[in-house]
């Protein structure tokens, strides 16, 4: 494991060809040490940044239902302690755990997941700027959190109109390009997945946005728990503009995911404003 110092309050740890159970066992660790270290000595320990290159494995959430296993193959079936339903982790696709003391940042659970599914928007909208599809050069492909299905989907939009934010309950995330009635907006599937825990205000569990992973490993499973979901990789939206090839290196994608949620613990980010629906 390689320990990288952003700052004084955050470090990352790069794991490569990590096998789930031993790195969820550190990573539960690791959490119940700075809980106790904060319980009994007051002590605030650095934030941290697992950035995670899993081994194939499909994880099943705490309250998960194996009916959404449709297939049984050789890739281990693993329960879990994280929120949501069963998933698929392995080479090609970024796996960063976000372990944090949210008390000290100030954040809510509700922030939290904000901040990771605008983190991703940020860097995967960065990646799709110059894209537009080969049979509609007036297409707009962006990426977009959902109110009703945590993670980070792609939409195409033919029209002009600009995100659609809603502030109803104060929830604090981007949501659909257009309105659900609105023909001009298609969704195309899921790029980004994500599943905390929390523990005496410790975050751990985080997010997976597919770069260039086999998307095949999927379809033995109904994706979080949706049937039909069809997933998504970013390495599929490179190949109309030769400009922005260099962007969607795993490397670059790593490394500018990591940049962007290091401004965000930071304070240097803010949640976007929501508006009016």
């Amino acid at each position: 494991m390689n320990d990288t110092v952003i700052n004084n309050t955050l470090i990352s740890k790069t794991l490569i060809a990590a096998d789930y159970n031993p790195t969820h066992e550190a990573m539960l660790a690791r959490t119940l040490e700075r809980i106790a270290l904060k319980k009994e000595q007051g002590l605030r320990t650095p934030d941290e940044l697992w950035i995670v290159d899993h081994n194939d494995v499909y994880t099943l959430g705490q309250a998960g239902r194996e009916e959404h296993i449709l297939q049984r193959t050789d890739t281990p079936i693993i329960k879990t302690d994280r929120g949501g339903q069963v998933t698929w982790h392995g080479h090609g696709q970024l796996v960063v755990y976000w372990l944090f003391d949210l008390h000290s940042l100030g954040w809510s659970v509700r922030n939290l997941v904000s901040h990771a599914e605008q983190a991703i928007e940020d860097v995967v909208n960065a990646c799709l700027s110059h894209y537009s599809p080969s049979n509609d050069t007036h297409s707009k492909i962006s990426a977009h959190a959902r109110r009703d299905a945590p993670g980070v989907y792609l939409y195409a939009n033919s029209s002009d109109s600009t995100d659609k934010l809603d502030s109803e309950n104060g929830d604090e995330r981007s949501h659909t390009p257009a309105a659900a009635d609105d023909s001009s907006t298609i969704m195309l599937g899921k790029m980004a997945s994500l599943g905390f825990k929390i523990k005496h205000g410790f975050s751990y569990h985080g997010i997976a946005l597919n770069i260039n992973c086999d998307l095949s490993a999927f379809n033995a499973i109904n994706p979080c728990g949706y049937a039909g979901m069809q997933m998504l990789r970013l390495s599929d939206f490179s190949t109309i503009n030769e400009n922005i090839n260099e962007l969607l290196s795993y490397e670059q994608i790593t490394q500018k995911l990591i940049d962007n949620i290091a401004q965000r613990h930071a304070g240097l980010i803010e949640l976007r404003l929501i508006a009016s629906p």
